[in-house]
């Protein structure tokens, strides 16, 4: 996965970021702040894939949704192994 989705100038994988962020700060924690990542980062990058052209068939759309998955699990893992760094 390349780090390099960038829409107007905004990396995804930093939207994502900061929209799980908004959810922590409402007191969303754990397993429930992991399921929110997924879904936020399924959204996030299945737009990003349809604003660069609708999928065609089922590869399309299957690639669409990893892509998504990967991109909240990525998220919610950065900010894991940042914080786990920090409190070291």
């Amino acid at each position: 996965m390349n780090f390099d989705q960038i829409v107007n100038g905004v990396p995804l994988i930093f939207v994502v970021m900061g929209l799980v962020e908004l959810v922590k700060a409402f007191g969303v924690q754990g397993k429930a702040l992991t399921a929110v990542s997924f879904g936020v980062g399924l959204a996030i990058g299945l737009l990003y894939q349809v604003s660069l052209g609708l999928p065609a068939g089922f590869s399309g759309w299957f690639g669409a949704v990893i892509f998504g998955l990967a991109l909240g699990l990525v998220a919610s893992k950065v900010y894991d192994a940042i914080k786990s760094a920090a409190t070291k």
